[in-house]
């Protein structure tokens, strides 16, 4: 028996050597192979002038980003959102303690970051009240819509994410009582799934709305507005990561079901216009709203990255002229700084404001304006934490809404793959062997879970400045750094404007005189 097993062990000895020098001998083979291939090729000089070695170059530059992510990137270093964000946000999804140790490891003299002034008697929390509902579009569309809630899901398209996503958001919407954005590509039975509130975003493409000629269809906005789950319309002028230009939904990602819901080609790259074709100015823009409004009977608001302000004076100037029944419902303002799953970088890094910038320039213009109560103001563009959000309350905005923190409660890892349909984690994939990974049923339940702990600490913000509930936020209750690290009074730096005197006032339809 022993002599067996030793000439066992010793074919197995055998078979391994000669296993292993065939793998050295097919190595040396291959590395051969690829000396040649680079000292021939004249497209990289690098591996050119150092054939085999130079390859390792681009192996390291592709890893690098994850080893910065997750060895040497300090908590608060990465972009676009570093791990002291993200970690909130999945401790919030998964509804576990969000409470830190020691002290914060935030600076306080951090350029342009906003710091809330606690009042010497908080709010007691048997003075607590819910936070107050907004209505919007009251007194001019049939079916005017209201809620309560502050904080909801910003456009993201059924095509740029998975359905497993898209029917965990609808869900977790339900659950939580906001409201999902639909994004550019259309109603899809997936939005419908889990029952919750929806506003339908016009795209420049048209998608879900459009004719055979690629035209905004009467009919196709009145078949949307049938269902009792959209509420809103937005018509999306431009957007943070990439204003100026439209959509880009890869041919990868455009199967025959996203192809038929959007109303064009399968396997063809989907590129919006840049544009709205109907709405090439001020008056052009008005008559959309208008038009949209009237087929729908719903609230009908716009969606644009601020950079050039002078065309706000005149829309504002014609919706004075033509009476407040052409003005849009609401205006999102988006930050230039967005994301997206695809954008040339040029306009990623380098156009449109930030939304530091533009949410107290389009609030304080509707106030000189006299259009504060007629149009609501909706807040989008990084905005994932509880501060950031009562920033924006205390700025002005009615709403906030948010996307990629709502990624976030889906499990995204910012493993920067949107583009590619190679999502690790199943939310911007269509590859069903990714996809599986997302469990909808398990991450609706997270994505309520996000909502509610922010809009809760948010209030947690509120009562320590003295107010009741996060509506009353308002700039005497917040300082900003400026660039020397110096607290300045966010009232100072953005003054309550003077309504124009001279402006023509409509009569409220909403409260007529006595």
């Amino acid at each position: 028996m022993s002599d067996r097993l030793h000439q066992f062990a010793q074919l197995l000895v055998d078979i391994s050597v000669v296993a292993l020098l065939f793998m050295l001998l097919a190595g040396l083979l291959y590395v051969g192979w690829l000396y040649l291939v680079d000292i021939r090729q004249t497209q990289h000089a690098i591996r050119r002038n150092y054939p085999v070695i130079g390859r390792f170059r681009y192996l390291f530059e592709h890893l690098g980003e994850f080893f910065r992510q997750y060895f040497f990137a300090m908590d608060r270093e990465e972009l676009p959102f570093n791990r002291a964000q993200r970690s909130w946000v999945y401790r919030a999804a998964k509804n576990v303690d969000t409470t830190v140790a020691f002290g914060s490891t935030h600076p306080m003299n951090q350029a342009n970051d906003v710091l809330f002034l606690n009042a010497a008697f908080p709010t007691l929390k048997e003075d607590f009240v819910p936070a107050s509902a907004v209505t919007v579009g009251e007194g001019y569309c049939d079916k005017p819509y209201t809620t309560d809630k502050f904080f909801h899901i910003s456009g993201m398209s059924f095509g740029a994410i998975s359905v497993p996503a898209v029917k965990a958001l609808s869900a977790g919407a339900a659950q939580a009582g906001i409201w999902l954005n639909t994004g550019e590509g259309g109603l899809s039975p997936y939005h419908l799934s889990g029952n919750c509130d929806l506003v339908f975003q016009i795209g420049t493409a048209k998608y879900g709305v459009r004719n055979a000629k690629g035209e905004l269809c009467d009919d196709k906005l009145r078949a949307v507005a049938a269902h009792e789950a959209v509420r809103m319309f937005e018509i999306k002028l431009s957007q943070g990561a990439k204003p100026g230009k439209g959509g880009i939904l890869p041919a990868a990602k455009v199967n025959q079901e996203i192809a038929d819901i959007r109303g064009i080609p399968a396997g063809q790259d989907s590129i919006s216009p840049n544009g709205h074709v109907e709405a090439r100015n001020v008056d052009q823009l008005l008559d959309l709203i208008v038009r949209v409004r009237k087929a729908t009977g719903k609230p009908t608001g716009i969606k644009a990255v601020m950079g050039d302000i002078n065309w706000l004076d005149d829309l504002f100037q014609r919706i004075s002229e033509r009476g407040l029944d052409c003005a849009p419902d609401f205006i999102t303002v988006d930050s230039g700084d967005g994301g997206t799953g695809a954008a040339p970088q040029s306009l990623m890094d380098y156009v449109g404001l930030s939304i530091r910038r533009s949410l107290p320039l389009v609030v304080d213009k509707l106030a000189e304006w006299n259009l504060r109560q007629r149009i609501r103001v909706i807040a989008s563009g990084k905005l994932i934490n509880p501060a950031d959000v009562a920033w924006a309350l205390c700025v002005g905005a009615d709403f906030i809404v948010c996307a990629r923190g709502f990624m976030f409660s889906l499990g995204c890892i910012q493993a920067l793959q949107c583009n590619k349909n190679t999502c690790p984690t199943g939310v911007t994939t269509h590859n069903p062997e990714l996809q599986k990974g997302l469990v909808p049923e398990n991450k609706a339940k997270r994505v309520a879970n996000y909502a509610c702990n922010l809009m809760q600490e948010v209030g947690v913000i509120a009562h320590s400045c003295g107010v009741r509930e996060a509506r009353e936020l308002h700039r005497r209750h917040a300082h900003i750094i400026n660039d020397r690290g110096i607290p300045e009074p966010l009232d100072v730096l953005y003054p309550e404007p003077r309504p124009k005197p001279e402006l023509f006032r409509e009569p409220d339809r909403l409260n007529p005189p006595q």
